[in-house]
Protein backbone atom coordinates (compact mmCIF):
# COMPACT_ATOMS: atom_id res chain seq x y z
CA UNK A 1 0.00 0.00 0.00
CA UNK A 2 3.05 2.22 0.16
CA UNK A 3 2.60 2.60 -3.88
CA UNK A 4 2.40 6.32 -4.46
CA UNK A 5 -0.02 5.29 -8.02
CA UNK A 6 -2.11 3.20 -5.21
CA UNK A 7 -2.17 6.24 -3.22
CA UNK A 8 -3.47 8.75 -6.04
CA UNK A 9 -6.14 6.52 -7.11
CA UNK A 10 -7.24 6.22 -3.11
CA UNK A 11 -7.10 10.14 -3.17
CA UNK A 12 -8.91 10.51 -6.53
CA UNK A 13 -12.09 8.19 -5.18
CA UNK A 14 -11.98 9.87 -1.88
CA UNK A 15 -12.07 13.26 -3.14
CA UNK A 16 -14.81 12.83 -6.03
CA UNK A 17 -17.20 10.92 -3.20
CA UNK A 18 -16.16 13.61 -0.50
CA UNK A 19 -17.03 16.37 -2.24
CA UNK A 20 -20.24 14.89 -4.14
CA UNK A 21 -21.53 14.33 -0.65
CA UNK A 22 -19.94 17.41 1.02
CA UNK A 23 -18.78 15.20 3.76
CA UNK A 24 -14.48 15.26 3.05
CA UNK A 25 -13.76 11.87 2.45
CA UNK A 26 -12.63 10.89 6.45
CA UNK A 27 -15.33 8.23 6.62
CA UNK A 28 -13.59 6.56 3.71
CA UNK A 29 -10.34 6.61 4.10
CA UNK A 30 -10.26 6.31 7.98
CA UNK A 31 -11.31 2.78 7.89
CA UNK A 32 -8.85 2.27 4.99
CA UNK A 33 -6.02 3.36 7.40
CA UNK A 34 -7.27 1.31 10.44
CA UNK A 35 -7.21 -2.29 8.16
CA UNK A 36 -4.19 -1.27 5.89
CA UNK A 37 -2.33 -0.15 8.44
CA UNK A 38 -2.81 -2.24 11.85
CA UNK A 39 -0.03 -0.68 13.79
CA UNK A 40 -0.59 2.46 12.95
CA UNK A 41 -1.86 4.91 16.43
CA UNK A 42 -5.30 6.37 16.07
CA UNK A 43 -3.67 9.58 16.75
CA UNK A 44 -1.35 9.02 13.30
CA UNK A 45 -5.03 8.36 11.62
CA UNK A 46 -7.09 10.96 12.43
CA UNK A 47 -4.15 13.15 11.98
CA UNK A 48 -4.02 11.89 8.43
CA UNK A 49 -7.66 11.81 7.76
CA UNK A 50 -8.17 15.67 8.70
CA UNK A 51 -4.98 16.63 6.82
CA UNK A 52 -6.71 14.82 3.87
CA UNK A 53 -10.58 16.04 4.49
CA UNK A 54 -8.71 19.53 5.09
CA UNK A 55 -7.32 19.71 1.08
CA UNK A 56 -10.51 18.19 -0.14
CA UNK A 57 -12.43 20.76 1.28
CA UNK A 58 -10.32 23.24 0.36
CA UNK A 59 -10.47 22.33 -3.27
CA UNK A 60 -13.79 21.48 -2.75
CA UNK A 61 -15.01 24.34 -1.78
CA UNK A 62 -13.14 26.72 -4.23
CA UNK A 63 -14.96 25.00 -6.92
CA UNK A 64 -18.10 25.54 -5.15
CA UNK A 65 -17.63 28.88 -4.64
CA UNK A 66 -16.93 29.29 -8.16
CA UNK A 67 -20.13 27.81 -8.83
CA UNK A 68 -22.23 29.88 -6.22
CA UNK A 69 -23.33 27.47 -4.30
CA UNK A 70 -22.10 28.28 -0.77
CA UNK A 71 -23.78 30.13 1.48
CA UNK A 72 -20.79 32.27 2.56
CA UNK A 73 -22.74 33.64 6.04
CA UNK A 74 -23.59 30.59 7.14
CA UNK A 75 -20.54 29.10 6.38
CA UNK A 76 -18.38 31.57 8.16
CA UNK A 77 -20.41 31.63 11.26
CA UNK A 78 -21.05 28.45 11.57
CA UNK A 79 -17.22 27.12 11.02
CA UNK A 80 -15.89 29.99 13.76
CA UNK A 81 -18.35 27.64 15.95
CA UNK A 82 -16.60 24.62 15.25
CA UNK A 83 -13.27 25.70 15.98
CA UNK A 84 -13.03 26.14 19.89
CA UNK A 85 -14.31 22.68 19.80
CA UNK A 86 -11.87 21.00 17.20
CA UNK A 87 -9.25 22.48 19.24
CA UNK A 88 -10.61 21.08 22.63
CA UNK A 89 -11.05 17.14 20.78
CA UNK A 90 -7.80 16.85 19.35
CA UNK A 91 -6.52 16.96 22.82
CA UNK A 92 -9.14 14.55 23.94
CA UNK A 93 -8.46 12.43 21.33
CA UNK A 94 -5.79 10.91 23.85
CA UNK A 95 -7.54 10.68 26.92
CA UNK A 96 -11.20 9.76 26.34
CA UNK A 97 -12.14 6.15 27.00
CA UNK A 98 -13.36 5.46 22.95
CA UNK A 99 -15.10 2.00 24.00
CA UNK A 100 -18.95 3.02 24.99
CA UNK A 101 -19.16 6.02 23.16
CA UNK A 102 -17.89 4.51 19.44
CA UNK A 103 -20.73 1.56 20.71
CA UNK A 104 -23.08 4.65 21.51
CA UNK A 105 -22.02 6.86 18.21
CA UNK A 106 -22.04 4.38 15.62
CA UNK A 107 -25.52 3.31 17.03
CA UNK A 108 -27.01 7.00 15.94
CA UNK A 109 -25.33 6.90 13.05
CA UNK A 110 -26.82 4.14 11.49
CA UNK A 111 -30.00 4.71 13.29
CA UNK A 112 -29.42 8.43 11.72
CA UNK A 113 -28.65 6.77 7.87
CA UNK A 114 -32.02 4.43 7.97
CA UNK A 115 -33.65 7.52 8.42
CA UNK A 116 -32.38 9.61 5.97
CA UNK A 117 -32.08 6.75 3.54
CA UNK A 118 -36.31 6.36 3.69
CA UNK A 119 -37.06 10.18 4.52
CA UNK A 120 -34.07 12.33 3.77
CA UNK A 121 -33.59 14.74 0.46
CA UNK A 122 -37.54 15.45 0.58
CA UNK A 123 -37.81 18.88 -0.83
CA UNK A 124 -39.33 21.08 2.02
CA UNK A 125 -40.91 24.29 0.42
CA UNK A 126 -40.66 27.87 1.85
CA UNK A 127 -43.36 29.44 2.19
CA UNK A 128 -42.47 32.88 2.81
CA UNK A 129 -45.43 33.77 5.36
CA UNK A 130 -44.66 30.89 7.43
CA UNK A 131 -40.74 31.99 8.29
CA UNK A 132 -40.32 32.81 11.89
CA UNK A 133 -39.02 36.21 12.55
CA UNK A 134 -35.51 34.44 14.01
CA UNK A 135 -35.00 32.69 11.14
CA UNK A 136 -32.63 33.80 8.32
CA UNK A 137 -34.17 33.82 5.27
CA UNK A 138 -31.59 33.43 2.02
CA UNK A 139 -32.71 33.37 -1.93
CA UNK A 140 -29.58 32.22 -3.92
CA UNK A 141 -29.13 31.60 -7.24
CA UNK A 142 -26.08 29.42 -8.36
CA UNK A 143 -24.20 30.20 -11.86
CA UNK A 144 -26.17 27.41 -13.62
CA UNK A 145 -29.30 29.85 -12.79
CA UNK A 146 -31.37 27.37 -10.59
CA UNK A 147 -32.86 29.61 -7.73
CA UNK A 148 -32.45 28.32 -3.82
CA UNK A 149 -35.04 29.55 -1.73
CA UNK A 150 -34.73 28.84 2.11
CA UNK A 151 -34.62 29.84 5.85
CA UNK A 152 -33.39 28.46 9.01
CA UNK A 153 -32.58 29.02 12.52
CA UNK A 154 -28.79 30.71 12.94
CA UNK A 155 -28.60 29.91 16.78
CA UNK A 156 -29.96 25.83 16.27
CA UNK A 157 -26.93 26.43 13.31
CA UNK A 158 -24.35 27.63 15.89
CA UNK A 159 -25.04 24.70 18.21
CA UNK A 160 -24.61 21.82 15.90
CA UNK A 161 -21.85 22.65 14.48
CA UNK A 162 -19.97 23.28 17.98
CA UNK A 163 -21.46 19.97 18.53
CA UNK A 164 -19.81 18.83 15.10
CA UNK A 165 -16.47 20.86 15.90
CA UNK A 166 -15.69 18.66 18.73
CA UNK A 167 -16.32 15.18 17.95
CA UNK A 168 -15.26 15.18 14.50
CA UNK A 169 -11.22 15.09 15.62
CA UNK A 170 -12.35 12.07 17.85
CA UNK A 171 -13.18 9.98 14.21
CA UNK A 172 -11.05 11.78 12.19
CA UNK A 173 -13.81 11.88 9.74
CA UNK A 174 -14.60 15.91 8.82
CA UNK A 175 -17.71 15.97 10.42
CA UNK A 176 -19.49 16.72 6.68
CA UNK A 177 -21.38 13.13 7.34
CA UNK A 178 -22.84 14.79 10.55
CA UNK A 179 -23.38 18.18 8.90
CA UNK A 180 -24.91 17.54 5.78
CA UNK A 181 -27.69 15.54 7.02
CA UNK A 182 -27.96 18.20 10.21
CA UNK A 183 -28.11 21.72 7.68
CA UNK A 184 -30.93 19.27 5.16
CA UNK A 185 -33.07 17.89 8.18
CA UNK A 186 -33.16 19.99 11.06
CA UNK A 187 -32.34 23.28 9.38
CA UNK A 188 -33.91 22.71 6.01
CA UNK A 189 -30.82 23.86 3.77
CA UNK A 190 -31.45 22.88 0.25
CA UNK A 191 -29.06 19.50 -0.38
CA UNK A 192 -26.96 21.58 -3.12
CA UNK A 193 -26.37 24.22 -0.81
CA UNK A 194 -25.64 21.83 2.27
CA UNK A 195 -22.88 19.99 0.85
CA UNK A 196 -21.13 22.71 -0.85
CA UNK A 197 -21.24 24.54 2.19
CA UNK A 198 -20.59 21.82 4.12
CA UNK A 199 -17.36 21.51 2.12
CA UNK A 200 -16.65 25.58 2.90
CA UNK A 201 -16.86 24.69 6.40
CA UNK A 202 -14.44 21.68 6.67
CA UNK A 203 -12.20 23.49 4.84
CA UNK A 204 -11.57 25.43 8.14
CA UNK A 205 -12.60 23.53 10.74
CA UNK A 206 -10.57 20.65 9.75
CA UNK A 207 -7.02 22.98 8.85
CA UNK A 208 -7.23 23.88 12.78
CA UNK A 209 -7.07 20.37 13.51
CA UNK A 210 -3.72 19.84 11.42
CA UNK A 211 -2.32 23.15 12.73
CA UNK A 212 -2.86 21.72 16.42
CA UNK A 213 -1.75 18.08 15.14
CA UNK A 214 1.38 19.57 13.40
CA UNK A 215 2.13 21.53 16.54
CA UNK A 216 2.03 18.24 18.53
CA UNK A 217 4.40 16.01 16.34
CA UNK A 218 1.67 14.34 14.76
CA UNK A 219 3.18 14.41 11.28
CA UNK A 220 6.92 13.92 11.98
CA UNK A 221 6.88 10.83 10.75
CA UNK A 222 8.40 10.28 7.31
CA UNK A 223 6.02 7.58 6.51
CA UNK A 224 2.60 9.92 7.63
CA UNK A 225 4.56 13.03 4.97
CA UNK A 226 4.62 9.89 2.20
CA UNK A 227 0.61 8.78 2.60
CA UNK A 228 -0.11 12.23 2.57
CA UNK A 229 1.53 13.21 -0.50
CA UNK A 230 0.26 10.62 -2.08
CA UNK A 231 -2.91 10.48 -0.95
CA UNK A 232 -3.17 14.63 -1.68
CA UNK A 233 -1.87 14.16 -5.27
CA UNK A 234 -4.90 12.24 -5.60
CA UNK A 235 -7.85 14.45 -3.60
CA UNK A 236 -7.18 17.64 -5.82
CA UNK A 237 -8.71 16.24 -8.86
CA UNK A 238 -11.20 13.91 -7.59
CA UNK A 239 -12.40 17.54 -5.73
CA UNK A 240 -12.48 18.97 -8.93
CA UNK A 241 -14.90 16.08 -9.99
CA UNK A 242 -16.93 15.45 -7.32
CA UNK A 243 -17.97 19.43 -8.02
CA UNK A 244 -18.58 19.28 -11.39
CA UNK A 245 -20.43 16.37 -11.07
CA UNK A 246 -22.62 17.12 -8.18
CA UNK A 247 -24.77 19.59 -11.02
CA UNK A 248 -25.52 16.20 -12.57
CA UNK A 249 -26.86 14.21 -9.71
CA UNK A 250 -30.41 15.01 -7.61
CA UNK A 251 -30.38 16.07 -4.32
CA UNK A 252 -32.33 12.97 -3.10
CA UNK A 253 -29.43 10.63 -4.82
CA UNK A 254 -26.72 12.42 -2.72
CA UNK A 255 -28.68 12.04 0.65
CA UNK A 256 -29.44 8.28 -0.25
CA UNK A 257 -25.06 8.40 -1.12
CA UNK A 258 -25.09 9.55 2.19
CA UNK A 259 -26.86 7.43 4.18
CA UNK A 260 -25.21 4.21 2.61
CA UNK A 261 -21.91 6.35 3.62
CA UNK A 262 -23.20 6.76 7.21
CA UNK A 263 -24.02 3.12 7.93
CA UNK A 264 -20.81 2.09 6.34
CA UNK A 265 -19.23 4.51 9.19
CA UNK A 266 -21.48 3.35 12.06
CA UNK A 267 -20.57 -0.44 11.05
CA UNK A 268 -17.01 0.37 11.15
CA UNK A 269 -17.09 2.17 14.51
CA UNK A 270 -19.36 -0.72 16.34
CA UNK A 271 -17.01 -3.18 15.02
CA UNK A 272 -13.62 -1.54 16.02
CA UNK A 273 -15.48 -1.60 19.58
CA UNK A 274 -16.71 -4.16 19.97
CA UNK A 275 -13.76 -6.58 18.39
Amino acid sequence: MDSILILMLLGLGIGTIGTLIGAGGGFILVPVLIILYPDMGPETITAISLAIVALNAFVGSVAYLRKGRVDFKAGVIFAAATIPGSIIGVYVNKFIPREKFDIIFGIVLIALAIFLFFSGGKKKGTILSKIKPSNTYQKKMDKSGVVYEYAYNLKRGVLIAVFIGFFSPLLGIGGGVIHVPAMTEILSFPVHIATATSQFILAIMAAVSVVVHYFEGSYDNPQTIKLMWGLGVGIIPGAMIGARISSLVKGKVIIRVLSISLVIIGIKILTSAIF
